[in-house]
């Protein structure tokens, strides 16, 4: 595994390996496989930055740098102790092949007898269930279903006993694959995994375990690690990336006295924490029950089609018992059983989900379950977070404002060639953005000192070069920001973030750097626009400025600037209460409440962990326009449902008359109703979307 070693001590080395080096889902694999040799002793693995912290015996260090070098994450797999999409899709295709295949062998195999006894012992089970709902006051499907069973064993008619077992076996087994799915995609899975930390007691660090951390210890934590638990900084300074909690793009300087929390990344430096909040009590942990609040709702909700399901009952029994009551005729009544209406509608229903599904993901959409497609089809409202969803987060150079005898050029020339030895987000967009403008720059100066949280210091042509925020430029350093140089900068920055050069005393210029939209944000906002939903909301933690040349870029009208987590949770709910059907689409740790309390909620494809899980949709392909293809997916889902609905309802109808006037007998109802059923399941296995929209 290619990567560079970062902390070098006796008995402890961290490698950093870069942040794309493994998946999430192999940093057990890869602590297991060098905790299986016999010098090391403790090993910390974090995706999110490609970094490995190995403590191992004294006099190993080598061989800890040679077994790190020849790990290769493309050869590994995760480790099995959780059932993933993927099992669950193998296994439902082999319970059905086996289902199937168990019936057309016992069909063909077993003595009609043999058969006929195995028949009646599996229809007892229906009939059982269907008496203990009655004893309930349940009246409802399984009823309905155990006395069809039960109707068919009495005349002994156990083929179309069978025939019916089968065709519930098949949606029972839909039905569970369906929940099983579901429940994987959200598993509880987070992006903090620390189980040990550094607590710093004096002079001494020592390494302890996460379970015995207590409110008001100190821990230190280090480049490129996760801050596990919330507290004040009470020594060093580091640059933070919040955005996950806030939503800010750019990473904040934090010193002493300053509040950090758990889950944001120390990007630069060195702290030390004293622990405010542990475990259940962090602003993360209260996210997470959030959501989980949110979740349980959302599974006791039942679907459309099993309300319609068992609302058919009643009638189907009301027609058996008038039907047996006028005509004192059994078989005519049965009749009535032999045709029920439910078996279609719940056989149907969750096919026609499972295919729109299956057609998502070709369209790179994940999606957990068929009620999310319905509250899409059904919605009025959409709800965008700012960063990383209508923006990259990937900060671009967009103007240069030059000061003095100073052009843009030589302002954007000695900017890069100061910035380039530091590969930050912001050093990357200077530096891109001098290459763009064809700026190749020589080393003119001498050896640059970076100043952690703070900015870059070198020797240019005999004078002292700095950049970095203002705070370091102006107070730290003592350059003199005129009013006049200060309103120029306000009023060309605009909404972007502003990095300072000064060369000897005087300053030379400015550097906006800012997050513009995706490329594809306008045309998915006209889109979504014209499928119908005309409530286009954009909230963010982002500045007002930030927020309003955001908005004004993308055509949206109505946005909330500075809005914090809470903040973005209760306005989805105040929009419900008003009964808008609202549709919430975010990415990071600050959205999930929100995502959790939205009709619909919809996570980028490189949102962080609690993001995609809080999420009921996921878009892979990280395009926004995939957004108004799922609105075409899911509104054309409800009407092909709806068009099964209508046809089950008047073909089975034709049938029961039929059998009323004695044309059809029971046993022919029962094929064309079964017939009926699997035609309507085959037509709803059919795609939905047509080349054209897939673009």
């Amino acid at each position: 595994m290619n990567g560079k070693i970062v902390y070098d001590k006796p008995g402890r080395i961290r490698f950093r390996c870069g942040a794309y080096a493994f998946e999430r889902e192999l940093e057990t694999a890869i602590q297991e496989a060098l905790l299986r040799n016999r010098f090391v002793l403790q090993v910390e693995v974090h995706a999110q930055n490609g970094g490995i912290l190995v403590h191992y015996r004294n006099g190993h260090r080598l061989d800890v740098i040679r077994l790190v070098a020849r790990m290769n994450p493309r050869t590994m797999k995760p480790l099995e102790n959780q059932i993933g999409t993927e099992q669950i899709d193998s296994d439902f295709k082999n319970d059905l092949a086996k289902l199937v295949a168990k019936r057309v062998l016992y069909k063909a195999l077993l003595p009609t007898p043999i058969g006929n006894a195995m028949i009646f012992l599996r229809g007892l089970r229906y009939v059982g269930r269907a008496v203990k709902n009655l004893f309930d006051c349940h009246l409802n499907v399984e009823v309905l279903d155990g006395t069809s069973v039960a109707a068919c064993l009495l005349q002994k008619n156990y083929k179309t006993a069978g025939t019916i077992m089968f065709l519930l076996s098949v949606s029972s087994l839909l039905e569970d694959y369906t929940r099983a799915r579901t429940k994987a995609a959200l598993t509880d899975s987070l992006a903090i995994k620390t189980e040990q930390v550094w607590v710093v007691d004096g002079d001494v660090e020592r390494l302890m375990p996460m379970a015995d951390l207590q409110v008001d210890d100190c821990i230190r934590v280090r480049t490129g690690s996760i801050i596990p638990v919330d507290g004040t900084i009470v020594d060093g300074e580091a640059n933070i990336n919040e955005s996950s909690m806030t939503g800010e793009p750019l990473s904040v300087m934090k010193s002493a006295g300053a509040t950090v929390f758990a889950g944001t990344v120390v990007e630069e430096g060195t702290i030390v924490i004293q622990v405010k909040a542990v475990s259940g009590n962090t602003k993360l942990q209260k996210i997470i029950e959030l959501i989980d609040h949110s979740e349980n709702l959302k599974a006791g909700v039942q679907s459309r089609a099993e309300h319609l399901a068992d609302s058919i009952v009643p009638f189907s029994f009301l027609g058996f018992g008038l039907t047996l009551l006028l005509t004192r005729n059994i078989t005519k009544a049965v009749s009535i059983l032999m045709v029920d209406y439910s078996c279609a509608i719940k056989l149907s229903t969750p096919i026609s989900v499972i295919s729109a599904i299956r057609e998502a993901a070709d369209c790179d959409i994940t999606i957990k379950g068929g009620k999310y497609l319905e509250a899409f089809a059904e919605a009025d409202t959409i709800v965008f977070d700012k960063t990383g969803t209508l923006t990259n987060a990937e900060p671009v150079l967009e103007k240069v404002i030059p000061f003095g005898a100073y052009t843009e050029s030589e302002v954007l020339k000695t900017a890069a060639c100061l910035e380039e030895h530091f590969p930050h987000s912001v050093a990357r967009a200077i530096v891109k953005g001098a290459a763009e403008q064809n700026l190749h720059h020589e080393e003119e100066h001498a050896e640059v000192q970076y100043i952690v949280a703070h900015g870059i210091a070198t020797t240019l042509h005999g004078e002292r070069a700095i950049i970095g925020s203002k705070h370091f430029v102006a107070e730290d350093e003592g350059i003199v920001i005129t009013p006049e140089q200060q309103a120029e900068i306000d009023a060309k920055s605009g909404a972007c973030s502003v990095v300072y050069l000064a060369i000897g005393s005087e300053l030379a210029g400015v550097l906006c750097i800012a997050d513009p939209p995706r490329a594809e944000a306008k045309q998915a906002i006209t889109m979504l626009r014209d499928a119908g939903i005309s409530n286009l909301v954009m909230l963010t933690g982002d500045s007002e400025q930030a927020a309003s040349r955001t908005a004004e870029m993308l055509g949206i009208t109505q946005y909330h600037a500075q809005v914090l987590p809470e903040d973005k949770h209760r306005y989805v709910e105040e929009l419900k209460a008003e009964g808008k059907r609202v549709i919430m689409v975010g990415d990071g740790i600050n959205d999930a409440p929100a995502l959790a309390a939205a009709n619909v909620s919809v996570a980028m494809s490189d949102a962080s962990d609690i993001a995609r899980e809080a999420a009921d949709i996921t878009l892979r392909g990280a395009n926004l326009t995939e957004l108004a293809t799922l609105r075409k997916l899911s509104e054309r889902l409800m009407k092909r449902i709806h068009s099964n609905y209508r046809f089950i309802l008047g073909f089975n109808s034709t049938l029961l008359l039929l059998g009323l006037l004695s044309v059809l007998p029971p046993a022919t109802s029962a094929f064309l109703h079964n017939a009926s059923t699997m035609a309507i399941c085959a037509k709803s296995m059919t795609p939905l979307l047509k080349q054209e929209d897939r673009k």
